[in-house]
């Protein structure tokens, strides 16, 4: 799993949007302290997260599974451009076979598949994956040949969300009762915010990351 943050919103947007609501841009420090405390205080604190939809975060996340991608479609309140299995699953018909499963084809899968912590069911996904190969080898179209790949099977989007969006979002999947593989993208989605970003999101990060 790789996650880059690609673009942001500069924090000053924030602080300005609530200064327009009491005309008090004369007290702005020009983004210092008195403008982030600002955003903390109304923003958090007071309650007025409407005022951290200013605020836009775009990530370029890599190596999650279709799985996690179905818990990551959840939050609505955000745009998804998605890794295509009508234009890229000719990837897999190029490969040789999976099987025997081996240290060797082990290594080959995982550029597809994201593994569990539970060895049956990594099997499992490599068998998967090699009926996948065969009904793309037998020349039945992406569109069909789709419904045989495994949950575990990787993919990419970029992800634009905004900070009140985010915080939501860090709250639930960070908690010990969501997806393992959604509570490590989580924490690598907090990590990858710029640091004097991350004082909006901290309170909301429930659980440090337990590696499964």
């Amino acid at each position: 799993m790789k996650v880059t943050l690609k673009h942001y919103t500069p924090l000053e947007v924030c602080s300005m949007a609530i200064r327009t609501c009491w005309q008090s841009f004369e007290k702005s420090d020009n983004g210092g302290q008195k403008d982030l405390a600002l955003i903390d205080r109304v923003g958090n604190k007071n309650k007025h997260a409407s005022t951290l939809e200013h605020l836009y975060y775009n990530f370029y996340i890599q190596g999650i599974s279709r799985a996690c991608l179905q818990e990551l479609a959840r939050h609505r309140m955000a745009s998804y451009s998605v890794k295509s299995s009508r234009y890229t699953l000719k990837e897999i018909k190029e490969e040789t076979s999976f099987l025997p499963i081996n240290q060797t084809n082990l290594t080959r899968a995982q550029k597809y598949l994201v593994f569990t912590p539970n060895e049956s069911v990594n099997i499992a996904s490599i068998k998967a994956l090699e009926n996948l190969r065969e009904i793309l080898c037998a020349n039945i179209g992406n569109d069909i040949a789709k419904y045989a790949m495994p949950e575990s099977y990787k993919t990419e989007l970029h992800w634009s969300i905004n900070a009140r969006s985010l915080q939501n979002f860090l709250e639930l999947r960070t908690s010990r009762q969501a997806l393992w593989e959604i509570q490590k993208l989580a924490h690598n989605i907090y990590n990858s915010l710029p640091k004097e970003h991350q004082f909006i999101f901290e309170e909301k990060i429930t659980q440090p990351y337990e590696k499964q």
